[in-house]
């Protein structure tokens, strides 16, 4: 039950937005970087089980804001330079954009975007089509001024570990003091071992950084959910994991491999991993994992968070949570906040404070970059859909489904794509492509009838999600057809990787979803 997200205690990013939406984008907040001591620690687990039973006092007495029926997106980005190269110009391209919704990432060569809320009902889901749009463009226009170019992809296929032996950190202290919190509670360097299921090409590689987590850029939905929903509505997400993976997979290369179609996926939990081998041995829980099982309270992830993972960074805030739940203010919770940005949960639960309220979201983080915006839209369409029409069934998914089948589906499907099977109620172990066509994409349809979406926009997002099912075609798909063909045209495999990606980045302009693009024919 991990996800990932880069150590950010969540503050709400204020932006034009609807009447009644929440802020459900958050931003970073830089981390002073000094010794920590073992009084640091003791004081900062302290303020840890504080700081729970403060969120489980408001929880109790209705003190948390209820559910919005909006669509939050926050979407991260790779820079290249002329020749698809690791362009590590972010605050140049950040400082030309003087835009708050843009911010650093761990690599220099990665940006973020936190997108503008938008209400799921009536022409929401245009707008935010729209807008995401427009600020792609808006941050293409800002790198090319500097020489760079923005690149929407799960794993930037031209990246090299040599590129991890200069400054290819962003310049912030909260990146620095994460790289070697990880690194420190390892005691010794990182190990990447991942072998493609399809090519049977390997990947076997120690660095002393987590440095290549940064290759990998994701999409980040967020759902705003009333504590009482929450178990459910966390369930049906983990649930539908591995299918949103498979759909959206478009991350089939790493430092020039060929390797899984979502390997970003197993990056991230091998990058970000904390444990020695020793300690895998012994069953000890990974901060990047799918999980154990499912959940019956909206407090158990907080409550695993605090029990059971040693804190990264105990940074210590003056907070009295106490003395602001008694005087009626939503507590900020800070060493709450921060340490659970550090358990790297596929599905997240984010406590965050908006204006004078305070409030849960479920934030999904299975998803890579785009490669288009009506892809990345359509994305976000299917997860809103199926999560409300399964949340809301009167036969919970969680009592048909066993949990270590949604659990090897979600490993198949980052493995395979597409191309993988994946276990549902009544139907059992089937492709995904027939699982999504007859099962899944009329319960999307229902999901976004409830929230408001008229029948056309259902139609022409829904659409997209149907257009990859019955093509078996998605971002990862077409990168290593593109990928192939520039080398039986006669390219060496890195010469290949930098063409194809020109290719991509050409095809993305025009927004025309992945499963539409042409493929790449050899060249004479």
């Amino acid at each position: 039950m991990r996800t990932m997200s880069l150590v950010r205690p969540s503050r709400s990013l204020e932006v034009p937005r609807p009447a009644r939406c929440a802020a459900l984008i958050t931003v970073g907040q830089d981390v002073e970087k000094r010794t920590v001591s073992g009084a640091d620690r003791r004081r900062f687990r302290e303020m840890l089980h504080l700081e729970l039973e403060v969120l489980r006092k408001q929880v109790v007495a209705g003190r948390l804001a209820g559910s919005e029926p909006c669509a939050g997106i926050e979407v991260e980005l790779h820079l290249v330079d002329e020749d698809m190269q690791p362009a590590m110009v972010n605050e140049q391209v950040l400082e030309r954009l003087a835009d708050p919704r843009f911010q650093t990432e761990l690599g220099a060569f990665n940006i973020e975007l936190n997108g503008q809320p938008h209400r799921l009902a009536d022409d929401g889901l245009p707008a935010l089509h729209e807008d995401l749009a427009a600020a792609l463009a808006k941050a293409e226009e800002a790198a090319v001024a500097v020489g760079a170019r923005v690149a929407p992809v799960g794993i930037l296929p031209t990246v090299l570990p040599e590129h991890y032996e200069g400054d290819w950190r962003s310049d912030k202290a909260r990146y620095a003091a994460l790289d070697e919190a990880i690194a420190a509670a390892r005691g010794e360097d990182m190990e990447l071992r991942i072998e493609g299921p399809v090519s049977g090409e390997r990947l076997e590689l120690h660095l002393p950084t987590i440095g290549p987590e940064s290759a990998g850029t994701s999409v980040q939905l967020h759902q705003q959910v009333a504590p009482e929903e929450f178990p459910r509505r966390w369930n049906a997400a983990q649930a539908v994991a591995g299918v949103q993976v498979a759909l959206a997979a478009n991350s089939p290369f790493l430092f020039g491999r060929h390797l899984w179609a979502e390997t970003r996926i197993e990056l991230f939990t091998q990058s970000t991993d904390t444990r020695s081998a020793e300690l895998r041995n012994q069953g000890v829980r990974p901060r990047v994992f799918f999980g154990d099982g499912w959940i019956g309270n909206v407090l158990d992830l907080f409550e695993e968070d605090v029990r059971y993972f040693p804190s990264l960074l105990p940074v210590l805030e003056q907070d009295d949570a106490l003395e602001a739940l008694d005087a009626g203010r939503a507590p900020e919770l800070p060493a709450l906040r921060l340490h659970t940005g550090t358990i790297y949960r596929w599905n997240r639960p984010v406590y965050d404070v908006a204006g004078e309220e305070a409030h849960l979201r479920v934030e999904n983080r299975v998803l890579p970059a785009g490669p288009t915006s009506v892809d990345v839209v359509a994305d976000a369409a299917f997860f809103h859909g199926v999560v409300r029409a399964l949340a809301e069934a009167s036969d919970p998914v969680e009592e048909r489904l066993l949990f270590t089948d949604a659990h090897r589906s979600f490993l198949d499907c980052a493995r395979l794509g597409l191309g993988a099977q994946a276990s549902w109620p009544g139907v059992g172990r089937v492709p995904v492509g027939r699982l999504v066509l007859d099962v899944l994409l009329p319960l999307a349809d229902e999901g976004l009838q409830h929230w408001g979406v008229p029948r056309e926009i259902r139609d022409r997002y829904l659409e997209v999600i149907a257009g990859r099912a019955r093509s078996g075609r998605n971002g990862a798909v077409w990168q290593v057809e593109a990928v192939h063909a520039l080398q039986e045209s006669g390219c060496d495999r890195r010469e290949a990787l930098a063409g194809m990606l020109r290719e991509y980045l050409q095809r993305r302009r025009s927004d025309q979803p992945v499963h539409e693009w042409e493929p790449l024919a050899p060249r004479p």
